[in-house]
C-alpha cells in the first residue's frame, strides 16, 4: 500500500457488523464511505443561537435533534480558522459526540466530574448546560493532552470550571461519593471514528476490543466510587463494539448493585441498546442505553449508558478551600484595575490567589488538597511588583456589556487579521485595552502612544 493510500475498514470488522446488523448492514457499509459530518455548537454562556445567526456568515444546516443550541456544517468553509472561534462563540464537534453531555443534563448548582475530559468538547458543553453555577471538575489523567483541554477551556469562558490531572484513584480517594454527576466517556477501539481517523482503521483488532473492554471496566469501577447516592454516572463510547458498550455495563451492573439503568430518550435515528449481541443472558434493561450510527443519523457511531446510584452514604461537603484570600495590597491593584478597563460583579471571596496568580474559583468551593490542579478556576491574571497584570483567560470570561476600555474591529478587517498574527496595530487607546472581534472579547492588548501593544498568547498565535 503506498504512503498515500487510505487504510481500509478491516474486514474482520465488517464481518461482524454485518452479523449484528443483518439487513440494515449493506446501509451502513455504505454510510462508511462518505464524508464525515461536521457540527457546530453556539457557547450559549456568551450568546444565543439566534444571536449567532444574526452575526454569522457561515452556512449552517439543520439543527441537531438533541442540541438545541448546535447545528450541522453543511459549507466547505473553515470556521476553526475565524475570528468568532477563537473569541469563544462556538466550539466545533462531530453530532454524535454532543448526545452524551445532553443525556446527563447536568443543571446549574450541581457538582459534576468529566472524568476524562480532553480535548474539552463535552466538557465545554456541560459548562454551558451548567450557565456558570455549580462546580465542574474536568479531569485528564495524560498530561500531554491537558493544554489542549486548557485552551479549549480558556476560549470557552467558563466560571465554575476546575482543571485537574490526576488518576481517577486519586480522585476518588480525595472526594469519594462526592458527585452529582460523572462523565465517563471511555478510551476505546474507535469504530464509530472510522470515517474521521485512518489510525483507528489501522489499529483495530479483536485483540484491542477485548484490550480496552479491560481497561473500560477499570475506570468505571473507581468513576462508581465518586457518584453520590441520588446522583447519575453516564458511560459513552465511541464504538460499536457490544463487548465494550453492553458488556462492560453488564459487568459493571453485575459487580455493583447499588447502580440501575435509566432509560434515556430516543431521538429519530437512535437505536436501543442491544444486550443481544454480546451472545449470553443479560440483563434486558440495558436496552434503555443509545447507539448512534452514521447510516441512521447524521455523525459518527456512539455508544451512550446512563445509570442511577440507588443509596449509601454520600460526602455532603469537603472541607474549604485552603487558597489564599487576597492581601490589602492585592485587592488594592485588582481593584485598580478593574475600575479602569472593565465593570463586572464578583464575589469577593471567589477571588483567591495561589502564588502571584490570582484566581476567580467556582461558586461551589472546595479544598483540592494533593491533587495536581491545573487552574483551580478562572485564571484572572499576575500580581506584580507594584501593578497587576490580566491573563488572557480574563479577557474571554468578561461579557461584552461589561467591558469599559476596548477597540473592536471586524472579523475580515486587516487590523484584526495583524493582531490575531501577534503583531502591534494602530489604536487610539491607552494601557490595558480589550481587543474584541464585532464587540466579542478576543484578548488584550497594551495603548501606548498611539500603537496597540500585542498579549495575545503566542501559542494561540495564527501563522501569517
Amino acid at each position: 500500500m503506498s504512503s498515500n493510500a487510505v487504510p481500509v475498514i478491516p474486514r474482520a470488522f465488517l464481518d461482524r457488523m454485518e452479523h449484528f446488523l443483518g439487513e440494515e448492514f449493506p446501509v451502513f457499509s455504505a454510510a462508511l464511505e462518505k464524508k464525515p459530518v461536521g457540527g457546530l455548537r453556539v457557547n450559549t454562556l456568551k450568546l444565543s443561537s439566534e444571536q449567532f445567526h444574526a452575526i454569522s456568515s457561515f452556512t449552517l444546516g439543520e439543527q441537531i435533534p438533541w442540541v438545541s443550541s448546535a447545528f450541522l456544517l453543511e459549507s466547505e468553509e473553515k470556521p476553526g480558522k475565524h475570528p468568532y472561534h477563537q473569541a469563544g462563540l462556538y466550539y466545533l464537534q462531530d453530532p454524535s459526540a454532543m448526545a452524551p453531555a445532553e443525556l446527563l443534563a447536568p443543571r446549574a448548582g450541581e457538582r459534576v466530574l468529566d472524568l476524562a475530559a480532553a480535548p474539552g468538547g463535552k466538557t465545554t458543553q456541560l459548562a454551558a448546560l451548567m450557565q456558570g453555577g455549580g462546580l465542574l471538575v474536568a479531569n485528564e489523567i495524560k498530561t500531554r493532552r491537558v493544554g489542549h483541554l486548557v485552551q479549549n477551556l480558556e476560549r470557552w469562558g467558563a466560571g465554575n470550571v476546575a482543571i485537574v490531572n490526576e488518576t481517577p484513584e486519586n480522585l476518588a480517594d480525595h472526594f469519594g461519593a462526592y458527585f452529582d454527576r460523572v462523565l465517563v466517556d471511555a478510551p476505546c477501539s474507535g469504530e464509530g471514528m472510522f470515517r474521521k481517523d485512518m489510525g483507528a482503521r489501522v489499529d483495530w483488532s479483536l485483540g484491542m476490543v477485548q484490550g480496552c473492554a479491560v481497561r473500560q471496566r477499570n475506570i468505571l469501577r473507581v468513576a462508581g466510587k465518586l457518584v453520590r447516592p441520588g446522583g447519575y454516572l453516564l458511560y459513552s463510547t465511541c464504538t460499536f463494539a457490544p463487548e465494550e458498550d453492553e458488556g462492560v455495563m453488564d459487568g459493571f451492573l453485575g459487580e455493583f448493585s447499588d447502580f440501575e439503568v435509566v432509560e434515556l430518550p430516543g431521538y429519530a435515528g437512535f437505536m436501543r441498546g442491544r444486550p443481544d449481541w454480546l451472545g449470553h443472558d443479560s440483563l434486558p434493561e440495558l436496552n434503555g442505553a443509545v447507539r448512534l450510527f452514521p447510516h441512521r443519523i447524521e455523525g459518527e457511531g456512539h455508544f451512550v449508558c446512563l445509570l442511577r446510584r440507588k443509596g449509601g452514604d454520600a460526602n455532603e461537603r469537603l472541607g474549604e478551600s485552603r487558597l489564599a484570600h487576597l492581601s490589602k495590597r492585592q485587592t488594592g491593584y485588582w481593584q485598580d484595575f478593574c475600575s479602569r478597563v472593565f465593570r463586572a460583579d464578583w464575589e469577593d471571596d471567589r477571588l483567591r490567589a495561589v502564588g502571584d496568580r490570582l484566581y476567580y474559583l467556582p461558586p461551589e468551593m472546595h479544598d483540592f488538597g494533593r491533587l495536581r490542579v491545573i487552574h483551580p478556576g478562572v485564571w484572572l491574571g499576575t500580581f506584580k511588583k507594584d501593578r497587576f497584570e490580566p491573563a488572557h483567560p480574563l479577557a474571554l470570561y468578561v461579557k461584552p456589556g461589561e467591558i469599559l476600555n476596548s477597540v473592536s474591529f471586524k472579523a475580515a478587517s486587516p487590523e484584526l487579521t495583524a493582531y490575531l498574527r501577534g503583531e502591534s496595530i494602530p489604536a487610539d487607546v491607552t494601557g490595558w485595552t480589550f481587543v474584541c472581534v464585532d464587540g466579542f472579547p478576543l484578548g488584550w492588548g497594551k495603548g501606548v502612544q498611539g500603537r496597540l501593544k500585542n498579549h495575545y498568547p503566542r501559542g494561540w498565535i495564527t501563522p501569517g
